[in-house]
């Protein structure tokens, strides 16, 4: 039995693509449209729609931060931010208080 598909994104293009996992020897992957590097960002991913600028801008905020969105036990990768507005206001919390970014942009409620 062959394994599961996992999602890469080109953040340029706006686009997103299914492909198997990498595996140990693989090389990086290219985006098919621009040739730019793809990033991995796990099976568990819905990619927003090309339109939606600010959603892209956020998934990049994200990526750029270290989140990604891997299977977890229960199904799936847990709370993740979908406007910006999110994203600052747990940036903020982050600065206030000393969490790591990467913990508060993942963090459900914030409790001040």
């Amino acid at each position: 039995m062959g394994h599961g598909k996992t999602s890469y994104v080109c953040l340029p293009c706006r686009a997103s693509f299914k492909q198997a996992h990498p595996g140990r020897y693989d090389r990086a992957r290219v985006c098919p449209r621009c040739a730019g590097p793809l990033i991995h960002v796990g099976a568990a991913f819905a990619p927003p729609r090309r339109r939606d600028l600010a959603g892209w801008r956020t998934l990049s905020l994200l990526l750029h931060a270290g989140v990604r969105f891997h299977m977890s036990c229960c199904g799936g990768p847990g709370y993740r931010p979908r406007t910006p507005g999110e994203v600052r206001e747990r940036m903020a919390y982050a600065k206030a208080t000393g969490e790591p970014v990467a913990q508060a942009l993942v963090r459900r409620d914030l409790s001040w």
